[in-house]
């Protein structure tokens, strides 16, 4: 299978550029994943396509405002984006311009509470670099760091909330897990009021999620690593579901690539944590995810190969289709995509 087999013509007019003031006003494309059959509906009317004994599971990390701007020792201005801790306080960074940038040379920002000496060269022409700091990197972070929006949104993001999930709690991300963005706080409580559980797990997006697929076939793509988490409450919400009759429906592909990495560890879903660079595209195997919310993804990306593995690719590609023609709102601030 080929990356171009992924290909659909967008116009760039659909490419959302802003978030709705109302998180859960977005449409909803419903797709069955069987016979391929579509209708539109709002995004609040997820709530009558779940049933009692199903479980939803959310991805709770939270975006860091992870683009600093600062100055060199010798006064000239840089850019840092934090793409990964490696380590504590060491970072894995993507400075601009980067090719000054030897081991050895500091850094600070804002008024001087934030400094950076640059330890070592990483993959792709990224540096490990080691922060120092009072009090609690996070909180430092959100008073000089901006938040670092993907490189199709061109305008100003004017609440910085607005890409973050309502649930998000866990700082790692360099990107948000957009299709939890369309959930606010009443359509949960609805959703658990209905008798649906709700299992909450842990990715850390990083900015690989953006890069495009170079190599011609599928077989020959390299996926970027990221870190998950997958706790024991979470595990029984997901196994009484399975146990029950119940369908187990994953919000986004992040959420997606936790349960099924989890699962690929044992022969039964365990707790555990740690590092995935799992590619899962038409042929795979699901053994935990029975349905999904996703937004619109981009053409030829791993995002719309994980959504039609599930849907299959060309019932994804036709419900896209759709989706052009009817005007709908794509990537991470559009409308979604409901599969079941």
């Amino acid at each position: 299978m080929k990356t171009s087999d992924f290909y659909f013509n967008l116009p760039e007019e659909l490419i959302a550029q802003t978030p709705l003031k109302d998180r859960a006003a977005s449409r909803l494309l419903c797709l069955d994943k069987e016979t391929g059959q579509t209708h539109h509906e709002s995004f609040r009317d997820l709530l009558k396509h779940l049933k009692v004994g199903d479980c939803l599971v959310i991805n709770d990390t939270r975006v860091l405002p992870a683009r600093l701007f600062g100055r060199r020792s010798s006064g000239a201005a840089v850019e840092f984006l934090l793409l990964k801790r490696v380590e504590g306080d060491v970072w894995q960074t993507l400075v601009k311009p980067g090719k000054k940038a030897r081991p050895g040379d500091t850094f600070e920002f804002g008024d001087g509470s934030l400094r950076a000496v640059v330890e070592g060269l990483s993959e792709e022409g990224t540096r490990l670099v080691r922060f120092a700091y009072e009090g609690i990197f996070e909180e430092v972070l959100d008073r000089l760091g901006t938040m670092p929006l993907p490189p199709y949104i061109r305008e100003t993001l004017e609440d910085s909330e607005r890409y973050q999930t309502v649930y998000s709690n866990k700082y790692g991300s360099a990107a948000a897990p957009t299709a939890g963005l369309h959930f606010d706080d009443a359509l949960l409580d609805a959703i658990e009021k209905k008798g649906i559980e709700i299992a909450r797990i842990t990715l850390h997006v990083g900015l690989g999620t953006f890069r495009p697929v170079k190599a011609e076939s599928l077989q020959d793509h390299v996926m970027h690593a990221e870190y998950f988490e997958i706790g024991p409450e979470a595990v029984q919400k997901i196994q009484r579901a399975k146990q029950g009759g119940g369908r187990v429906i994953a919000v986004g592909t992040t959420s997606v690539r936790t349960l099924e990495s989890a699962a690929g560890r044992h022969e039964t879903l365990q707790a555990c944590s740690g590092w995935t660079d799992i590619f899962i595209y038409p042929g795979y195997a699901f053994k935990v995810v029975d349905g999904l919310v996703t937004n619109f993804h981009l053409p030829e990306s791993t995002l719309i190969m994980l959504v039609s593995a599930l849907a299959g690719r060309d019932n994804v590609l036709a419900a896209y289709k759709e989706a052009v023609s009817q005007r709908y709102r794509f990537f991470s601030f559009g409308d979604a995509m409901l599969i079941l």
